[in-house]
């Protein structure tokens, strides 16, 4: 497996450096980073952040842009014309920094293209504008992955691409081979979503491009530690990928407050490589003999199994 875990939750144990971060990945034994654009990659030219990476024995996955201040009322949709170039023009530097820096995929998650009243935005032309938006990103980006990440509310009260069914309609308006989804955990769990459904849906497609692990109670962006509330759930997802020959980075998007950063991690690492073994012995045809039950008993019986470890 590829996997990588959330920078800021080791910058405050790493004197707020990135060099200091990547020696903890290092220490973990990781092998991919995501940076978030522009404030993890700011004093960092991307020849420069690539050669670190190297110097860590770390690779770039991509890059997470992260919209702040001036787009609180919304990015790539937003009803202010220049603003909304503003996001685009950032959008289109985290391509070229990503293209020097080595990575492959942009993750773009819009936190604020969204509303909080009725009668607050026109639907239509949001979306109309969300969609040449992702069009003209992606054919500015035709050798890597432009990634949208879903999520149901937060900041807003709603936001506009909230959903693995929304999201699924703006893949099919953009019409673009490389423009492709990441999932969230906790982002699903937040729309009552069954997050191996998606994984299923996204995966069996190829537009499967990023995987956010992390763990909650569906009412807010808990980020806990993989595995500890809904097991089973993650053990799904996880069937899914390995299903789909899922090749790209599961993401620790993990929010340690209390815990040690690298504990958290490795308890991380550790969950996720028990469950994958807790398949392999099981076996990917064994497993889809039972869901093609459709058989609610058989289903506990595999959980059961999985339990003993069988």
């Amino acid at each position: 497996m590829k996997l990588a875990t959330r920078i800021n939750s080791f910058l405050p144990v790493s004197n707020n450096a990135i060099k200091e971060v990547f020696k903890h990945f290092k220490k973990l034994g990781l092998g991919y980073v995501d940076l978030n654009y522009p404030e993890h990659v700011k004093g960092w030219e991307a020849k420069e952040m690539k050669a670190l990476l190297a110097d860590n024995h770390l690779r770039l996955n991509g890059l997470a842009l992260r919209f702040r201040d001036r787009f609180i009322n919304g990015e790539l949709g937003n009803a202010d014309p220049q603003i909304a170039n503003e996001a685009m023009q950032l959008c289109k530097d985290a391509v070229d920094y990503c293209r020097q820096a080595g990575g492959k995929v942009i993750t773009i998650w819009l936190g604020f293209d969204g509303f909080d009243y009725s009668f607050q935005i026109n639907y239509q032309k949001v979306w109309q504008q969300l969609t040449a938006a992702y069009q003209a990103i992606a054919d500015y980006a035709p050798d890597l992955q432009v990634s949208i990440e879903y999520k149901p509310f937060q900041p807003r009260a709603y936001a506009f691409i909230d959903s693995m069914g929304v999201t699924g309609m703006m893949l099919n308006d953009v019409n673009r081979e490389n423009v492709g989804v990441t999932l969230d955990y906790c982002h699903m769990l937040m729309k009552h979503e069954n997050p191996a459904f998606a994984a299923d849906i996204f995966g069996s497609r190829k537009k499967l491009y990023g995987i956010h692990l992390n763990d909650g109670y569906g009412l807010n962006d808990d980020g806990l530690m993989v595995g500890t509330s809904t097991p089973f759930k993650t053990l799904e997802l996880l069937y899914y990928l390995k299903k789909h020959d899922f090749d790209g980075v599961i993401y620790f998007d993990t929010f340690p407050v209390i815990e040690n950063a690298s504990k958290e991690c490795e308890q991380n690492i550790q969950m996720i490589e028990h469950f994958e073994r807790l398949i392999d012995k099981m076996g990917l045809e064994y497993i889809q003999s039972v869901i093609d039950k459709n058989d609610a008993v058989a289903a506990s019986q595999l959980m059961l199994e999985f339990f003993k470890g069988n």
